[in-house]
């Protein structure tokens, strides 16, 4: 009877035991499971160590002290390339890079040479009547001396002489005199006419030179030629209006139109590059002058290159994709670059020794604060932290430590997400929003 009575006793005290798990099970139903079971949240820990910020970007490898080549100033309303070499075409001095068309500059030019050749037989006809007159004059001249002396001999014998006649000789010395005096005077009017015929003529002339001289100054400028040797890079074709907005412009080609004053080409220095990127706003005030920066060739990418901060432009663009203009100056170039290459640009601007960090996704704000999700137990609370610096990827802040735990997500958005996806979840909200 004992023996029954203590298992009878083993029995009941294993159903009550079996009984009390079976309720705990039973109320740590669905609604009081971990967060993190629950909504699968992604997690990451805090992180300790050196935290490199840098900017990069993309850029155009171009020559530094450039020859730029542009359309001439010939008064030409258009410039109609007749030549004009491949993009990366290697030239020397003296090589012909771009030409236009000179037919009207050469009508010009035979125009004017006309003009010049007419002017010069007007010249020298001028000349020849004014060296006719000359002589004419000088004959006059002597022809009135020549009178003045007889008439002055004549009147010697006047007091031979009865008084009417001596009379006579001398009013014909006093106007030989005359004569001779007004001649004189006109010598040096005649010499005057003669040389003014002249000169206008010879300003005519001087006109058609200087015209047939600017055509000729206009045909050689209108052949582009190269001061030193380099790769040729062709310009972009700025003259149309055909371009929509984002499409790039197309480089010039044989049978464009070019402008005065437009570049059509450029020679880029073979021993000073430097690449000309476009950086979005916010890095601007990362960088400064003389900064040094890694850059990878994307034609080379075995080939890794030095270079340093040129210059930082000013701001432009729409307000929802504002950029700086940003030179950097290579450092020992090799001569495999061309003009044009496309580069991949990264400037370190600061390092954080010994640091505290997490991926740029497990930092949130609200209300000015900020602040990550911080495992405690078996959820995530909000636990306010400092941000001390921001990247793109990563942050640095204080106020944790190392080795905790934080979850990338919002528990919040994560159960909302959860529960709409759910087969009926819809209805379950809308019947718990109904009660």
């Amino acid at each position: 009877m004992k023996r029954a009575w203590r298992a009878g006793v083993v029995v009941a005290v294993v159903a009550l035991a079996a009984l009390g798990v079976a309720w705990a099970v039973r109320g740590a139903g669905p609604e009081k499971a971990p967060a993190a079971a629950t909504f699968d949240l992604p997690v990451t820990t805090v992180k300790r160590g050196d935290v490199a910020f840098t900017v990069t970007a993309k850029g155009e490898l171009q020559g530094s002290n450039s020859e730029m080549l542009i359309g001439p100033m010939t008064g030409a309303r258009e410039l109609i390339i007749t030549t004009l070499r491949q993009p990366g075409e290697e030239v020397n001095p003296g090589d012909v890079v771009a030409a236009f068309d000179t037919t009207e500059q050469e009508y010009a030019l035979a125009e004017a040479e006309a003009d010049l050749a007419e002017a010069d037989q007007q010249v020298a006809q001028a000349e020849a009547e004014s060296a006719a007159k000359e002589e004419e004059t000088q004959a006059s001249l002597v022809q009135a001396r020549s009178d003045l002396k007889l008439a002055e001999l004549e009147a010697r014998k006047n007091p031979l002489l009865a008084q009417i006649i001596a009379r006579q000789n001398t009013l014909a010395v006093e106007a030989a005199k005359d004569k001779l005096r007004q001649l004189e005077q006109d010598v040096a009017n005649r010499k005057a006419t003669s040389r003014a015929s002249v000169m206008i003529q010879e300003a005519s002339r001087n006109k058609a030179r200087v015209k047939a001289a600017t055509a000729k100054k206009n045909i050689d400028a209108m052949t582009l030629k190269a001061k030193s040797r380099g790769y040729v890079n062709i310009q972009q074709n700025q003259s149309g209006n055909f371009m929509f907005w984002g499409m790039s412009l197309p480089v010039f080609k044989v049978g464009d139109t070019a402008r005065a004053g437009m570049a059509v080409a450029q020679i880029p220095d073979l021993n000073s590059w430097e690449i000309r990127a476009q950086i979005a706003e916010l890095d601007r005030g990362h960088l400064a002058v003389g900064q040094p920066a890694e850059v990878r060739v994307v034609a080379m990418p075995e080939k890794k290159f030095v270079a340093r901060v040129k210059s930082v432009g000013g701001t432009d663009g729409p307000q929802w994709d504002r950029k700086f203009e940003c030179l950097f100056a290579l450092e020992q170039p090799v001569a495999e670059l061309r003009p044009g290459m496309s580069t991949r640009i990264v400037v370190t601007t600061q390092v954080l020794k010994d640091a505290l960090w997490l991926p740029s996704q497990a930092l949130f704000e609200s209300d000015g604060k900020k602040f990550v999700y911080l495992q405690a137990g078996k959820s995530f609370t909000p636990a306010d932290v400092k941000l001390v610096r921001r990247s793109e990827s990563q942050v640095v802040i204080t106020g944790l430590r190392e080795g905790q735990i934080v979850s990338m997500a919002s528990p919040e958005q994560s159960s909302k997400k959860k529960d709409a996806g759910a087969p009926g979840g819809g209805a379950l909200k809308a019947l718990k929003g109904s009660g």
